[in-house]
């Protein structure tokens, strides 16, 4: 079972800390990956080891290390580039020393090689020897570049100084790949590479609202993206209009989406009580509250395929309208109208991700073509994946709508945000895969999803000498 716990040392940082025990021993035939997560304010560092499928006393892959510290960014109430950047230049080295130090022990009567030989690939840790990583997995792109390049130029170093591999990682095929890196540090055999390609990838953060076919490892389509802002930024605008001072001023996060859902519902999933629309006329209708205000639903005009000339996502109304009721009410809002407000907004928002998914569903042969009977997955990633009221919206809306059969894919809470243990999945798939990236590599601000992975620069065979 994947412990994952919150440590908290100061209001200056948090630390994400995987629990772990002892040291394991390193199996035979395994890959073994250091990867690292720089892309925006969060450091992480993570070692994996992916284990012989064909093994039925252990899972696919054991996570021998993971940790996160998330820049302090509480002054500005949103992301600093040079506040982020100064974390990562401070944090990283130290968690790559702590996960030196969790490096697996060496079974030193077992070649490792086919040919015997091992000698090269042991590191002397006292009397012991530990096994060196197979290859570095990093996050490229997208993101903030000089983040970004911190990393990148860290694990550049430590490819050349272990003379391994490095595998540069586009950050957003990530967090589509990170339902397989939990399915497989749960279960071993068959079972531990799902869902199987292809599925549908809905990615919901901060800084992307995307609906895409993900057809192989390395191929996606972008399907449906956002108009205006994200899902996850217009959450934490809303937020800020409708959490009370009191809880805003409290806080050490500058991301309020999660305390957004904490204060709508008090009680977790008992307090959801959510009934899907069953028709799009229904979902669009204008839902007065008890309170008197309404909200406006996104894209309320695209009631048929032929009036939607782009598949896309729309938050920027949204937002305008919690905004205008914020103003109006003023300090006269009590908190159970608050709490009300809370509910309805992430209610609008979620049945509108929802309402894009059925959308392409339910006009597969034009989306998908031939492949409309082979879509069985959706899998929903992203920060705003671990809002537990959208897996609520999201099935209920998708069963309603006629899609029962459509199996939902989230990720562990604690592996929707950032974090260096999809970058070591998402490393780990591409090696095997055959692919490595050259050392001349640069960060990649921009880095769509969209189309072949392997046609920006800087690939090359896993086989190839550096």
């Amino acid at each position: 079972m994947l412990r994952i716990r919150w440590r908290k040392f100061s209001r200056s940082a948090k630390i994400l800390v995987l629990a772990r025990a002892s040291l394991p021993l390193r199996h035979d035939r395994n890959l073994l990956t250091l990867a690292i997560e720089t892309s925006c304010d969060d450091t992480s560092v993570a070692v994996l080891e992916t284990c012989d499928t064909n093994a039925s006393t252990s899972p696919s892959a054991i996570l021998h290390f993971h940790e996160k510290v998330t820049a302090n960014n509480l002054q500005y109430r949103g992301v600093h580039p040079l506040v982020a950047v100064e974390s990562h230049s401070k944090q990283l080295a130290p968690l790559v020393a702590r996960a030196l130090d969790n490096l697996p022990r060496s079974i030193t009567s077992i070649p490792k090689r086919n040919d015997g030989s091992q000698g090269d690939k042991l590191m002397k840790d006292g009397p012991s020897s530990k096994e060196k990583v197979d290859f570095i997995s990093v996050t490229r792109g997208p993101g903030m570049f000089a983040c970004l390049s911190t990393g990148l130029n860290t694990a550049k170093g430590l490819a050349v100084a272990w003379q391994v591999p490095l595998v540069a990682i586009n950050h957003m095929q990530a967090h589509a790949l990170t339902p397989r890196l939990a399915q497989a540090l749960e279960s071993r055999g068959d079972q531990a590479r799902a869902p199987a390609f292809p599925f549908l990838s809905l990615l919901v953060s901060g800084g992307h609202t995307l609906l895409v076919d993900s057809k192989t490892l390395t191929e996606h389509q972008i399907l449906a993206e956002t108009l205006d802002v994200a899902i996850g930024d217009a959450f934490d605008k809303m937020a800020r209009c409708i959490l009370p001072k009191e809880i805003l001023e409290a806080s050490d996060e500058i991301m309020y989406g999660r305390l957004l859902e904490e204060f709508a519902f008090p009680n977790g999933s008992s307090d959801h009580r959510y009934v899907p629309p069953r028709t799009r006329g229904e979902e669009i209708s204008r839902k007065e509250s008890s309170w008197g205000w309404a909200l406006t639903v996104p894209l309320a005009e695209t009631r048929s395929w032929p009036k939607s000339k782009v598949l896309g996502f729309s938050f920027s109304g949204l937002g305008s309208s919690v905004k205008r009721i914020c103003d109006e009410k003023g300090d006269g809002m009590t908190v159970a109208e608050r709490m009300d407000l809370a509910k309805e907004c992430m209610r609008v928002a979620f049945e509108h991700l929802a309402s894009r998914v059925v959308l392409a569903l339910g006009n597969s042969e034009t989306v998908f073509g031939t492949r409309r009977a082979r879509i069985e997955t959706l899998v929903v990633s992203g920060g705003v994946a671990a809002n537990r009221f959208l897996r609520t919206v999201m099935r209920s809306f998708l069963d309603k709508r006629g899609f029962a059969h459509i199996k939902l894919s989230f990720p562990p809470p604690l592996l929707c945000t950032d974090n260096a243990a999809m970058i070591a999945w998402a490393g780990t798939e591409m090696y095997e895969a055959g692919w490595a990236s050259d050392l001349d590599c640069n960060a990649k601000r921009k880095w769509s999803i969209n189309g072949d992975i392997l046609q920006v620069d800087g690939w090359r065979s896993s086989l190839e000498k550096k």
